[in-house]
């Protein structure tokens, strides 16, 4: 019986880890492309951009139309003589028209008008696509972020979870201290306090590690954003191995937005080589091909006929005046110029990011090690207080100090590693390398 028990609870405990979810970044990440609302959207517009990337919505092809129509005519006249003033009264007549026809309208040349319109939509489906990508690095980003804020608030649970059986064991100590006589009731109560303030903030920081998962959640559109999950990294890794030049030659190179830019000032010229199509004649053909045929009515000498043939003629044209035309044209260079002064101006702000993130990048690398030994400092300096608190050499508040101090260099270097990681995949992102998370 009693084996058969220990089997069931065995089975149950199994049964408790293999429903449990263990996600690691790169899951992360594959679910966030799989799912993302955003990711998605983008993905649409990019696809509508492709879409539009055609000769017909360019006009480079020919219209063809078919059309077909029945007309009936039904007439009843009446004549007055002017001078005789006699009405002669004519029977109704009824005549009928049918015809059917295709007709195919071409635009040979316009001035290279259809042209550029066709580069423009290729342009605008390439802009499609770096849409799309810089949607995905966003998406990235934001879910890496979050996903090391999450370990960061579970590294930080743990850190409450200690000064808690801290306080308790403190509270232990001046109980039996109390009891027997050595120790005061008032650093007994002190120690009650420390621990149920311990308490709280344990309490309070499972709240946000609560919010961090419901948000990673919805980054990745998981349908239950409450849905429980176990992630496997129990540390922030640090990466101390980037460099400054590399990563500002890979922005010059792929960065997104500067790429977006290139692209609308591609667009800016072919618009203005569109306007510059007006100096130019067009050529057009249009032909068609159709039957008519007529039916008349009795009194008519002829009773019915029928037409069947083919047309075909060239226009040609030139468009002398319009009153906009220079307007136009000077509007079309201003915008290249804005165009190209954009794509100045992002690639002095991209600098002064990457900058701003190295140059907080390598302080917190520099702080990193500064908090390294601060940390081993407390440690030790909390160990030797414990030894003489329990010695009864040292008081509780010495002992709540201690305590403290360590729990600041444990948060301080928690924060720092965090600060570091978020650096680290801002400074991807700006040099477009944050793809090799998904590596």
């Amino acid at each position: 019986m009693k084996r058969t028990c220990l089997f069931l609870l065995a089975l149950c405990l199994l049964t408790g880890v293999q429903a449990q979810k263990f996600y690691n970044l790169r899951y992360c990440l594959e679910l966030g492309l799989q799912n993302n609302y955003d990711l998605r959207i983008a993905h649409n517009n990019e696809q509508i951009s492709d879409n539009n990337a055609t000769w017909a919505n360019a006009g480079l092809l020919p219209t063809l139309d078919f059309s077909a129509g029945y007309v009936g005519n039904a007439d009843k006249s009446s004549t007055t003589d002017r001078a005789t003033g006699t009405t002669t009264k004519d029977p109704s007549t009824f005549n009928q028209s049918a015809d059917v026809g295709l007709n195919l309208n071409w635009t040979l040349f316009d001035g290279f008008s259809m042209t550029a319109d066709y580069k423009r939509l290729r342009e605008l489906k390439r802009q499609g696509e770096t849409n799309t990508r810089i949607a995905i690095e966003d998406m990235v980003a934001n879910i890496a972020s979050e996903y090391y804020n999450f370990i960061q608030q579970k590294i930080r649970l743990k850190n409450f979870l200690y000064a808690v059986s801290l306080s308790k064991e403190r509270v232990r100590v001046a109980e039996t201290r109390h009891i027997v006589g050595s120790g005061s009731r008032l650093d007994y109560q002190q120690a009650l306090v420390d621990f149920n303030a311990d308490s709280a903030q344990y309490i309070k920081q499972q709240e946000t590690l609560h919010t961090s998962r419901i948000r990673l959640n919805e980054l990745m559109a998981v349908p239950d954003v409450d849905e429980f999950f176990i992630i496997r990294d129990s540390l922030i890794d640090i990466n101390a191995n980037l460099h400054f030049d590399e990563l500002w030659e890979a922005t010059l190179a792929t960065n997104a937005s500067l790429l977006q830019a290139n692209q609308n000032v591609n667009i800016a010229q072919l618009d203005y080589k569109k306007v510059r199509s007006r100096d130019y004649p067009y050529l057009r053909l249009n032909t068609g091909y159709g039957y008519t045929f007529n039916k008349y009515d009795s009194s008519s000498p002829t009773r019915k006929s029928g037409n069947l043939g083919f047309n075909a003629g060239l226009t040609l044209g030139f468009n002398l005046f319009d009153g906009n035309r220079r307007r136009e044209f000077r509007n079309a260079r201003l915008e290249i110029e804005n165009s190209q002064l954009a794509r100045q101006q992002l690639e002095q702000s991209l600098r002064a990011d990457l900058m701003n993130m190295w140059q907080a990048y390598q302080n917190n690398l520099n702080l990193l090690n500064l908090e390294r030994q601060n940390l081993i400092t407390a440690r030790d300096n909390h160990d030797i207080a414990i030894t003489r608190y329990m010695e009864g050499d040292l008081s509780g508040i010495e002992v709540r100090e201690a305590q403290q101090s360590l729990l600041d260099a444990e948060e301080r270097i928690l924060s720092v590693q965090y600060d570091i990681k978020v650096c680290e995949i801002s400074l991807l992102q700006i040099s477009g390398k944050i793809l090799e998370y998904l590596k």
